[in-house]
């Protein structure tokens, strides 16, 4: 067994405590500050679940700041298939990032809701918006520009 002991001033042995005490209340507070910034974010991510109703699925766009018409373009039902290949992969990456997994309802039966936005930042008409729904939850969706040179991304607002 090995013993070691030394002999520190008190004046040392105070600047040490207080200074590991300093450090825990950083820490502490730098991980408040991260949670709070998480519930902030959170609470403005609108709530995928228990979108039953049109009106629903409008809240659930204007959440993101979108206007669109009352009633949508198209109402398509889907199947999404068991098996993606690679041409898949920048469509699943987009839905990724929005916090979207469409491999978890591979193989079922989807229904995609097209509606036309009117509030586009750049003042392009005929923007659209889709929400993939599974039962009463939003599983994915995306705003796009159907022209031939048109684009496609998340729906948050750019």
């Amino acid at each position: 067994m090995l013993i070691v002991t030394a002999k520190v001033p008190k004046r040392k042995l105070a600047f040490g405590v207080a200074l590991a005490a300093l450090a825990c209340c950083c820490a502490l507070a730098l991980n408040l500050g991260s949670s709070a910034t998480q519930e902030v974010a959170g609470s403005t991510t609108p709530n995928p679940k228990g979108v039953k109703s049109n009106q629903d699925r409008i809240d659930y766009l204007s959440s993101y700041g979108w206007e669109v018409v009352e009633e949508p373009i198209a109402t398509q039902e889907l199947l999404i298939p068991k098996e993606m290949d690679e041409s898949y992969d920048e469509y699943l990456a987009l839905q990724g990032e929005q916090g979207f997994d469409l491999t978890k309802y591979a193989g079922k039966r989807v229904k995609r809701y097209t509606y036309e936005v009117t509030n586009y930042p750049t003042g392009e008409a005929g923007v659209q918006a889709n929400l993939l729904l599974y039962k009463n939850t939003v599983i994915g969706g995306e705003v796009l520009s159907p022209q031939l040179d048109g684009f496609l991304h998340g729906l948050a607002m750019p």
